[in-house]
């Protein structure tokens, strides 16, 4: 499947602005609502994660059509990596523990403003080191190198 990256973009930044609000504000339950967020892009699939579907009907129709698509497999991951900060600081806050919430809180955050203000997907690089690292393990050649995000 292919993804608009623009509308990757827009993910991140929305969700630079829930992170920012819960370290703001110490909610561990609107971290909690972003992990549902990043679940349901994880499993569901980005074009029907609450954020694609925003950029899908507000944003994309008042853009030109992509000069590019990129493969989905890599922010979808990325995705999943979100959702564990998100789970992992959710149980700090939830425990009382809040230097875990607010760590992964702020893990997530750099990794979401770095897609957001620069295009730089580390979740995304994530995914493309695992595949080679997991194809030369396996014998192959490498992971085919997908566009940059």
């Amino acid at each position: 499947m292919q993804v608009d990256p623009r509308g990757q973009r827009f993910a991140a930044a929305a969700t630079t602005v829930v992170l920012v609000a819960v370290l703001v504000w110490g909610s561990g339950a609107l971290l909690a609502a972003q992990a549902v967020v990043f679940a349901l892009a994880t499993i569901l699939g980005l074009r029907y994660a609450p954020y694609g579907l925003l950029f899908a009907v507000l944003i994309r129709p008042r853009l030109a059509p992509p000069r590019e698509l990129e493969d989905a497999a890599p922010p979808r991951f990325a995705q999943g990596v979100g959702l564990v900060f998100a789970l992992v600081g959710t149980v700090g806050y939830a425990t009382g523990t809040t230097w875990l919430g607010i760590g992964a809180t702020a893990l997530a955050l750099g990794a979401a403003f770095l897609n957001a203000a620069f295009g730089f997907c580390l979740g995304c690089e994530m995914y493309l080191l695992v595949r080679r690292v997991a194809a030369r393990l396996g014998g192959g050649e490498g992971a085919p190198s997908p566009q940059r995000h």
